[in-house]
């Protein structure tokens, strides 16, 4: 459930920051938003709680798992391409798939030390982050694209 409610405050977000609600009218965009805050707002009133029964030594992998990925999130608008490589390599740490770069072999360790819901937990966190940045980087290039048209646009219409 808690996945589920993931899942649906990252289509809210994902539907406010659409370029399809540049190509709608003023009157829509204002209704889809109200709505899209409606719903978020419900969406976070929900609270999924299960308690995950862990030791001592789990529960000090968790914290430092935790503080391990949230030091990179804290220094994510200072170097965003060399968050998301860290942030891979983290990734790569959690997963059973061949990974695409590096595996950051200490927050392996780390992770191993958590509750298996825990680790979980943490590859789902840090597959939302990626897929964030990935959406944001996306953005920027569409902005950056429809900047440099617009420059475009008004050098030729200046000559």
């Amino acid at each position: 459930m808690e996945q589920e409610k993931e899942i649906l405050l990252e289509m809210i977000h994902n539907i406010q920051n659409s370029q399809d609600m540049r190509h709608i009218s003023e009157g829509e965009r204002e209704e889809l938003n109200l709505t899209a805050n409606r719903l978020m707002g419900r969406t976070l009133t929900v609270e999924v709680s299960v308690e995950t029964i862990r030791n001592a030594q789990q529960q000090e992998s968790l914290l430092h798992a935790t503080k391990m990925i949230d030091e990179i999130v804290n220094k994510l608008l200072d170097d965003l391409e060399d968050a998301k490589i860290r942030l891979m390599s983290l990734y790569g740490a959690c997963t059973s798939d061949v990974p695409a770069g590096p595996i950051d072999q200490k927050f392996q360790s780390v992770v191993i030390g958590c509750a298996i819901e825990d680790q979980k937990k943490i590859k789902r966190r840090l597959e939302t982050l990626l897929r964030n940045l990935e959406n944001s980087e996306k953005s920027i290039t569409l902005l950056e694209h429809q900047k440099s048209s617009v420059r475009q646009s008004c050098n030729s219409k200046q000559d």
